[in-house]
């Protein structure tokens, strides 16, 4: 089962330059490049008979391949590319001999690959190889397409949706499609429109019959809906609405009845639960559930169906799971219960398995271990290292992060990552790092953050927050970052800055703040909201102007997205309030301003605002544009060059008078 999802995602990096340069320590380029290297590893899957492993991984110009190895034979049987600098971007298999790829390929000026739609089925000897769906499909159907279901009974076909790309408001067209030569079959019309920046998004039961659906309308506030029906000659019905931001239910799959839907929740709970609600008798129940946190489900599957809810995972203090108790499997649930039990405190994840589940793939990893991929013999009870996603930083000594949590001055529990370098953690020169975003995103402890982690190899201690606002800590604490973004989320930061400063973790005279996206805005109006606290802001592809934001960018394009401004920016005299761009004259540091030119998110329009307010108030600032880039650098040696400029800038501004 796939799904359709638009998500509103805010990233970007900020920074600034001036005053005579006193170097804390020399920029370390062999650092730099191995935190500016994308994964050399992406992903790997096993067939479902366990002859093949297939496997996505980069080539030295960054072109993202598919190669499928032969198990028994040590050897490999295919290699597949795409045209020029053309990737495959997704592959699942279709059977023990078939693939299935989605490719991506850059478009126009912007570094970063898109998908393109194309669905290509291949043998994993990368023969008979057809392009079943797209702009070069023999069909001459150029729509975009996505696969819903793999159909694992059906080895032959998969069911798939095509979307025209070109229409603001698309219909959803279901199809069967024949894996070996793109032929498809209408399954109909779905009833919800895949609105542009809201989508749609479509649940198969365990026979690959559509029986529910969901999707916002952007013609009703992005009110949520989910529809559902019994069988597929039946007619869809209502089964909940809910307002943006308001209590619902997030389908997610359906267990093997075909009647009950499991997914997240916030019905009866604050946090995301994990839940159940049935299309027959319309009962919704909670599983599981953290008072803290939003949990995610683990769930069993055999034969590639969903069959049992074994427990959830969370991330408080450290990342953990709990097991519910009435499951039929308890020797697979107690599995995979040792799995994360040898892996404490990493996020592992199952990204395939055969059919029988006697070998299962695994991607293992957390914020101080680079990703691993493992194939466990789930019969000898066996562990065999595949691949590492990033070998280089075995030869980096890399700083450790945690989470902390801290009280605010109105007494909100805030959890964040504190990254230190390596030494004594006291009287350090210190880095705020907000998240972009804000709402719906949140820093975690499960992945590696490059900027944390490079700035920490530079002597810097790095504290990144989890402000009011953020994702992953329930709807209310979302929801009270509503019309905040320069007030009470700025307090938030501030507060874990003057939390380390008061343990004698950081140095108060050597603090400066940097951020990308919407922490590119927080990096400005930190040191608006607090002149006198940093010596420095770094703002990257930020945001500085918010009535811009109702004109420029992507998410204005569409009424999703003035929506949501709507509902979460603040209004009236408090937007200038809350604007950077609007009280420049507070700032009484050194700026630096860096943006990717293509950026559709937060156009450059945002950071030629700021800079044309600094020059005309004589206001000291650095700068720095990347054509090419958009809402973030893609490019590694160009993140090289802005971590270079950027710890040049903080080392000017924190190093201590000699």
């Amino acid at each position: 089962m796939k799904k359709i999802i638009v998500f509103f995602i805010w990233t970007g990096v900020f920074s600034l330059f001036i005053k005579p340069f006193v170097a804390v320590s020399a920029v370390d380029n062999d650092i730099l490049e191995a935190y500016s290297k994308s994964s050399l590893y992406l992903d790997i899957k096993i067939s479902p008979d366990g002859k093949y492993l297939a496997s996505t991984s980069r080539d030295e110009n960054g072109v993202i391949l598919l190669t499928v190895l032969d198990i028994e034979e040590q050897k490999v049987v295919s290699v597949t590319r795409g045209r020029g600098k053309e990737s495959v971007n997704t592959f699942d298999w279709l059977n023990d001999e078939r693939l299935l790829l989605s490719m991506a390929r850059e478009v126009g000026s912007l570094e970063v690959p898109f998908g393109t739609g194309e669905l290509i089925g291949m043998d994993a000897n990368g023969k008979n190889k057809v392009i079943l769906t797209g702009w070069r499909a023999k069909s001459g159907d150029k729509r975009f397409s996505q696969v819903i279901d793999l159909l694992p009974d059906d080895p032959d076909s998969v069911l798939i949706y095509s979307v025209d790309l070109t229409s603001r408001e698309p219909y959803l067209d279901i199809y069967k499609m024949k894996v070996s030569n793109g032929r498809k079959q209408s399954q109909g019309r779905a009833p919800l429109r895949a609105y542009r920046g809201s989508g749609a998004n479509v649940y198969t039961d365990q026979d690959g019959n559509v029986l529910a659906m969901d999707g916002a309308d952007p013609n009703k506030d992005n009110e949520s809906v989910l529809l559902g029906r019994k069988t597929v000659d039946d007619e869809w019905e209502v089964l909940f609405k809910s307002g943006a931001y308001e209590p619902s239910f997030r389908p997610i799959v359906f267990l093997e009845d075909n009647k009950t839907l499991v997914g997240l929740s916030t019905i009866k709970t604050d946090t995301w639960s994990l839940a159940t609600y049935n299309l027959e008798t319309k009962k919704h129940e909670v599983l599981a559930s953290h008072e803290k946190v939003d949990v995610s489900p683990i769930l069993f599957s055999e034969e590639g169906k969903i069959k049992e809810i074994f427990g959830v995972s969370y991330e408080y203090n450290t990342i953990d799971a709990h097991f519910l108790s009435d499951v039929k499997n308890k020797s697979f649930q107690k599995l995979i219960a040792s799995l994360l039990n040898t892996f404490k405190g990493q996020a592992v994840n199952i990204t395939s398995t055969t059919k029988d589940n006697s070998k299962v793939v695994l991607r293992v990893g957390n914020v101080n271990n680079p990703t691993h991929f493992y194939l466990f013999d789930t019969k000898a009870r066996k562990l065999v290292p595949l691949a590492e996603s990033r070998p280089w930083l075995n030869d980096v000594d890399m700083p450790k992060s945690k989470l902390i949590t801290y009280k605010t001055r109105d007494g909100l529990e805030i959890s964040a990552v504190l990254t230190l370098p390596k030494g004594k953690p006291e009287n350090l020169p210190f880095i705020l790092l907000p998240h972009g975003g804000p709402h719906g995103l949140y820093d975690t402890i499960s992945r590696i953050d490059g900027d944390a982690k490079v700035l920490a190899s530079h002597g810097y201690a790095v504290l990144q927050p989890n402000f009011r606002g953020s994702g992953g800590y329930g709807l209310s604490f979302d929801k009270l970052g509503f019309r905040n973004w320069g007030t009470t989320m700025i307090n938030d930061m501030t507060d874990g800055t003057m939390h380390l400063v008061e343990k004698g973790i950081v140095d108060k005279d050597r603090m400066c703040v940097y951020g990308a996206s919407y922490g590119g805005y927080a990096a400005l109006q930190n040191v608006i909201r607090e002149p006198d606290l940093y010596k420095c802001t770094i703002g990257f592809v930020g945001v500085y102007d918010l009535d811009m934001m109702f004109e420029k960018g992507d998410i204005p394009r569409n009424k999703s997205g003035k929506n949501y401004l709507n509902r979460v920016l603040p209004v009236g005299e408090d937007r200038d309030f809350q604007s950077p761009i609007k009280n420049v004259d507070k700032i009484k540091v050194p700026v630096f301003i860096i943006q990717g030119e293509e950026d559709q998110r937060v156009p450059k329009e945002h950071a030629f605002a700021l800079r044309d307010a600094l020059k005309k108030r004589n206001h000291p600032y650095e700068w720095m544009m990347k054509s090419g880039e958009g809402h973030g650098f893609y490019k590694p040696e160009n993140n090289v060059e802005r971590w270079k400029a950027m710890l040049e800038f903080l080392d000017k501004y924190t190093a201590k008078a000699q």
